[in-house]
């Protein structure tokens, strides 16, 4: 071996020490939401949801948005119980038959929690993008059980209002990871 060989090997081997390893995942484990924070939020969209806007066809449902991103996140705090007490109370509101959004609700959030392992290990809109089949599915199950008791197809707007509900899912990304962003950030700066 020549000498210029050895010391390649060298710098070879300096450069593959465990020094230089980077973790997969640089930023600090997640800290859980606030419980005021994640029921204040459902609360409010909730409440905003008992708008008359809420019966348009191609309003998206924001309220079910917002269970399926805390019961992704949050799934101690939100889970598919909450999801059918509230798609009852939209039922009520609604003067619909009673368990359809319930139903289109657990069935969202159950789809959710299933793929929730690998859902998180993406970034915002590689989610959305595996959340499609969730969120189409799982409101056309209800439609289909719907109009089989009723007798009557009410139509396909209800798969616009999937994807314009899918499509928020980057913004309610950003403003309902807000809080911990900021804690994350002020953690960084004390470092």
């Amino acid at each position: 071996m020549t000498i210029k060989s050895r010391k390649h090997e060298s710098a070879a081997v300096s450069r593959s020490s465990l020094t230089n390893l980077v973790p997969v995942d640089a930023a600090p484990f997640k800290r859980p939401s606030s419980l005021f924070f994640v029921w204040s939020t459902i609360l409010v969209v909730w409440l905003v949801s008992l708008l008359p806007w809420r019966n348009w066809a191609l309003v998206p449902d924001v309220l079910m948005l917002v269970i399926v991103f805390w019961s992704l996140h949050e799934p101690h705090r939100v889970s598919m119980l909450t999801a059918f007490v509230f798609g009852l109370l939209m039922d009520v509101h609604d003067a619909g038959l009673l368990g359809a959004q319930a139903l289109a609700y657990v069935l969202v959030v159950y789809g959710t929690l299933v793929l929730s392992r690998r859902i998180l290990r993406f970034n915002v809109v590689v989610q959305a993008i595996h959340l499609l089949p969730v969120f189409v599915l799982g409101p056309g199950l209800a439609r289909l059980i719907h109009a089989w008791l009723m007798g009557s197809w009410a139509g396909w707007d209800w798969l616009w209002s999937a994807l314009l509900t899918l499509l928020l899912w980057p913004l309610a990304d950003v403003l309902l990871l807000m809080p911990q962003r900021r804690l994350d950030e002020a953690d960084a700066s004390t470092v």
